[in-house]
């Protein structure tokens, strides 16, 4: 059982910048897939970006060029660092690790406002 617990998320004005935060237990953090998904009231959650255990990554078209996955292994931490929000990233934002099985964290609100 893998438990998640993000940080980071608020309300920030358009064109601003937020770090997301998700810290990971486990003593083999360095083996999961880690990821960013996030959902608006209604819909399907959607990924944002996901980085692998080597340290590959991948981004959702919409958000490459203003958003950076990363991971610190020694914290067991993985990282989204969001800048040049937009009001469409308004949505809650989830982290997952997948190792054999998925697990979610809780959910951190990010809300853009213009």
């Amino acid at each position: 059982q893998v438990q998640l617990v993000e940080s980071g998320g608020g309300l920030v004005q358009a064109g601003g910048s937020l770090r997301l935060s998700c810290a990971a237990s486990g003593s083999i953090f360095s083996l999961y897939t880690m990821g960013w998904y996030r959902q608006l009231p209604g819909k399907q959650r959607e990924l944002v970006a996901v980085i692998g255990s080597g340290g590959n990554t991948n981004y959702a078209d919409s958000v490459k060029g203003r958003f950076t996955i990363s991971r610190d292994n020694a914290r067991n931490t993985v990282y989204l660092q969001m800048n040049s929000l937009k009001p469409e990233d308004t949505a809650v934002y989830y982290c997952i690790a997948k190792f054999l099985s998925d697990y979610w964290g809780q959910g951190t609100q990010v809300t853009v406002f213009s």
